[in-house]
Order: C-alpha cells, then structure tokens, then sequence
C-alpha cells in the first residue's frame, strides 16, 4: 500500500476510536430523565380568590389531597411524577392535590358556584408549553355540572427560557399564564379566553434510568423473632404523627403582617400542608386502642411581629377513643414541656396490614394550646387535622410524606431571567449535564483530534512537490 493511502487509513482509524468514544457520551447525555418529586406553585387567579372570599360571592376554598398554601395567595401542589429529555428540552410533570371553591350559596342550599381544580399538570416541547388540570365545575346558568380531565387550562409564556440540557433541579419561576378557551369553559365562563391568570413556579428533582437493585437479604431469623416478641409486648419503634398546626396560622407567619418564617430541625419535615414528627416509639394496645408515644423533631416560628415559638418533644396519647398530641413549648425565652395542645376523634385505631392508622382526624385546640398560642385562638378552635400511623408489624411501611422535592422555594424573579435552571455550574457526570458528559471525554479525545491532525498533517506533507 503506497504510503499516502497507508496514513489515510490509519486517520480513518483514529476517527473511528474517536467516534465511538464520543458516542456513548452522547447517548447519555441525551437520555430522558425521571421527575421524582417536587412542587408546583401557583395562585390560580388572585382576583377570583377575592371574589370568591369578598362580600358578592361570600364564600370560601378548601384544599384537597394534601395541597397547601404558601405566601399570601399561592397554593402549593406536590409529589411531581413525569419525565424530563435535557436534549430536546420536552418536560412533563404531574402534580397532586387540589382547592375546591364555592361560593354564591343559594337558599334552597348548594352554591351557584362550585369549581374545583387539581391535578395541575405541565407539558413544555418545542419552545411552547401548557398546564393542564382535572376540572369540575357548575355552569352559572343552567347549574349543569361538568367533570373534565386534564383540561388545558392555561397557556404558558416561555419566550427567552430554553430548556435544554438543564440537570437537576429543573425549576421555573414565576411563568406568565393566560386562560384558554378550554379552560375558559371549564371555568364555568367567569373568565374570557386570553384572560391572564397567575403566574406558575415549580420545581422538580429529576434523575437518570435506576440502577438494577440486587436483592436485599432476608431478616435473620433471631430478628424476626425478636421483634414478634417486641410486638406481642406491646412495643412499637416505627410511627409518625403528621400535623400542620394550623393553616391560617401558617399564613399569618409567612405573610404581609407576620413577614415570619418556620424552621424545622431534629429530623421533623415539611409536607408543605403538615409537618412530620418521625422516629415514634412507645406502647401500643390494639386490644384496648391505647397509645403512649413519643416523636423526634421540631418546628419553630419567628416573625418580624415578635413571634418566637417553638414546639418539640412531641407526644400523642390515645384512650377510649380520644387522642391528645402534646409538645414542650418554649415561648418567650420560657419552656413548659408536657402540654396538651389538641385533643382529637381516635375510634376505630386498629391495625390493618401491619399499621393502625387515623387519617385527618378532627382536632380541637385545648386550654394549654391557647396560652401556648399567646391567645391568638381560644381554646376549642379548630386546629388542623391530626393524622397517626404506627408500624405493629416490621415489615409494615409508614404512608409517603407529600413530596415537595429538594430545591429551596423558587425565588422572585422574571421567569425570562431564571429560565430553566440548565447548568449553570459544573456537576457530576451522572446528573446528565453537559458539563458531566464532556468532563468524562475530554482528556481521551482531545489526545485523539491531536493525533488525527498530526497524522493529516504529515499526509499533506508527503503528498506535496515539496515533500
């Protein structure tokens, strides 16, 4: 083979080991991402919200499905599932929970107006993007009642967000939003098509295809054993107690007046619309229903107004079908430990698959809850619902917290500024970046386009008069 072809050869060769080594970079790079928890944040419409709760409509809003509120008129929707392509930038994610509006209340009893909207979902793909939600609504005139899923509901504003090769979190701040002629139906014509709506924020944790789990081993049978005595004792040391205080109170904290916040420390966390104190243990009766446990975790409350209350060392007692949920108090600089906060409903506490479970039982403020609260409520105010579950069995698995994913609350700013959170610093290869992908080919090819250059170079070179 004369020498031209011979040096040819060997730099299609170089290219080929250069390819492949690129290649499967690029494959994962491109491949499509899990969404797996996170929170969607949005007020709907502000002004519908006034009008419902103002003096034409006098009526009110409740949240469904363990959404919540946050800021002054935002309600928080959790525990995003979908799938997230970083090379094409095709986004969805679904999200839980709801608000139900009424309003209007007519003598004969029910509302003229009766709208609930849940389930919001966002699709983004091709620069335009749609959030759809399940709908259910009361005609004004007619009263006819239409139940719709996945309505497209609003019309998302993407202009200058390009939401290709972003890692994880993927979070949007404060989207424009306007109503569709869909969602304008849907929303039992209160609304024109066009109308702007709030604007939508959210932020979802994403993560590549899972690993194969190996089997996990068995219990030792000395375990097992011990723990059937455990249990036969009475004993339990898995439960949780899931409580968000109060709702208004949440509010005050966080809004205009109270300008507060709340912080959680001892392994408590934040459902959005609870807390969980975790780490139960204690006794449990199944035959006599009676519970005396103890939880980890604590939340604090401090305010520009002064407010400065923490609630920890939380325990729930459950007999003859009451239960009490206790707290040590530290207010003002003095902690009492011990007191009763809420009493609330604990019939039917037995177990069933491995748990005793109550599930938003009714809860009550006491006389100690009163003071502990400075007098803001009196006692026997509603408090938000308490909801209970303690593992009789070891095998048994505690129901999931609301999933509000791992990034901060979205901040303030123009959605066209934050864009989509692509990258915007190195991270590891594994996070499907693009800084990931070419920090783990880099070294390998940059030799190989060195050698390819060198090997063209001295082709030229003997193929030239000159050579």
């Amino acid at each position: 083979m004369p020498p031209s072809r011979t040096v040819r050869a060997l730099a299609v060769a170089l290219l080929a080991v250069l390819t492949a080594a690129l290649l499967p970079a690029t494959a994962a790079q491109a491949a499509s991402r899990t969404v797996q928890g996170g929170r969607l944040d949005w007020g709907i419409k502000s002004s519908f919200q006034s009008y419902v709760t103002g003096p034409i409509a006098q009526g009110s809003w409740n949240l469904t499905g363990g959404a919540a509120t946050v800021g002054g008129s935002r309600f928080r929707f959790h525990s995003a599932t979908g799938s997230y392509d970083p090379a094409s930038g095709a986004f969805r994610a679904g999200f839980s929970g709801g608000v139900h509006f009424t309003g209007h209340r007519k003598a004969g009893g029910g509302n003229e107006l009766d709208l609930t909207i849940s389930r919001p979902t966002v699709r983004i793909s091709g620069g335009s993007g749609t959030l759809y939600a399940d709908m259910v609504s009361k005609d004004r005139g007619s009263g006819r009642v239409t139940s719709s899923a996945q309505v497209p509901l609003a019309t998302l504003g993407l202009a200058g967000i390009n939401m290709r090769g972003g890692s994880t979190p993927v979070a949007l701040n404060n989207v424009p939003a306007s109503l569709t002629s869909q969602g304008a139906k849907a929303f039992a014509g209160y609304y024109t098509a066009g109308t702007p709506l709030d604007p939508v924020s959210l932020s979802v944790d994403t993560a590549g295809p899972a690993a194969p789990k190996s089997a996990s081993p068995s219990a030792s049978p000395s375990k097992k054993a011990s723990k059937t005595k455990d249990e036969t004792a009475g004993r339990f040391e898995t439960a949780a107690v899931d409580w968000g205080v109060r709702r208004t109170f949440r509010e005050y904290v966080t809004g205009s007046i109270g300008r507060g916040r709340w912080a959680l420390a001892g392994g408590a966390q934040d459902g959005g619309a609870l807390f969980r104190f975790p780490q139960g243990k204690g006794t449990y009766d199944a035959a006599e229903q009676t519970l005396n446990a103890a939880f980890a975790g604590s939340v604090r409350f401090t305010g520009a107004d002064g407010l400065d209350l923490e609630l920890a060392g939380v325990a729930v007692r459950v007999a003859s079908g009451k239960g009490t949920l206790l707290a040590d108090v530290t207010r003002g600089g003095s902690t009492r430990k011990d007191v009763p906060l809420v009493t609330f409903t604990a019939k039917g506490f037995t177990p069933k698959n491995g748990l005793a479970t109550l599930t938003e039982a009714p809860a009550t403020l006491t006389a100690g809850g009163a003071e502990a609260f400075g007098s803001l409520y009196r006692a026997g105010t509603a408090m938000d619902p308490v909801s209970l579950a303690v593992a009789v069995d070891a095998q048994a698995e505690l129901p999931p917290l609301p999933d509000l994913g791992s990034a901060a609350e979205p901040s303030a700013t123009p959605a066209q500024k934050t864009a989509a959170t692509p990258a915007a610093q190195p991270v590891a290869a594994d996070s499907g970046s693009r800084t990931g992908t070419y920090a783990a080919v880099g070294g390998g090819a940059l030799l190989l386009l060195a050698a390819v250059a060198a090997v063209l170079y001295v082709s030229r070179r003997r193929s030239s008069p000159d050579a």
